[in-house]
């Protein structure tokens, strides 16, 4: 599975109106602190690569995520290969990987309020420390979808007022720790 985004910055008041004026279809608000680890036998930041676990609290409900992604694929946009999946409990799923020997690096906290329009995810993100930022993505199966889907999101970006050109490639954990002392 390969995720396909791009991301700006953004005014959100415009961005919503621009989203809802769009056909965009409110898919609701979600916080997620998303602990990032560094394992013992190579540095991610050096292999483009990340590996976190997510807390994902909605509606008084916490839920748990590992994710690995893998290192960025193309020079234009955020697209890389991700696998994800559920856990039971997020404490333990931490306590095994310090266990292992991975390091928490960074705790990255955002208030998401996403929105499907086309084949798209839209996200609002507020991230702690770092401001407003818009997130269009999409999951797609091979490397041959990539392109279209990205151009896609690119003229997704067009359509919503947003300047494709502005686009960041950085995670948001390469901008907090990019931010830090």
């Amino acid at each position: 599975m390969y995720e396909v985004e791009l991301k700006v910055r953004a005014d959100h008041e415009r961005a919503r109106e621009a989203l809802l004026s769009a056909g965009a279809d409110p898919l609701g608000t979600v916080r997620q602190v998303d602990t990032y680890y560094e394992p013992p036998y190579r540095d991610f930041a050096a292999t483009d690569e990340a590996f976190r676990v997510r807390r994902e609290h909605v509606h008084g409900d916490t839920t748990a995520k590992i994710t690995y992604k893998g290192p960025k694929i193309d020079a234009t946009s955020k697209t890389r290969e991700e696998h994800e999946t559920t856990v039971a409990d997020g404490e333990t799923a931490d306590a095994i990987f310090r266990g292992l020997g991975f390091e928490p690096v960074a705790t990255v906290e955002k208030e998401r309020h996403q929105y499907a329009l086309r084949e798209f995810t839209v996200t609002l993100d507020d991230v702690a420390d770092l401001g407003a930022f818009l997130e269009v993505e999409t999951d797609v199966e091979t490397e041959a979808d990539i392109e279209a889907a990205r151009e896609a999101a690119t003229a997704l970006l067009g359509d919503l007022g947003l300047d494709p050109e502005d686009q960041i490639r950085t995670s948001y954990l390469g901008l907090l720790l990019d931010n830090e002392p």
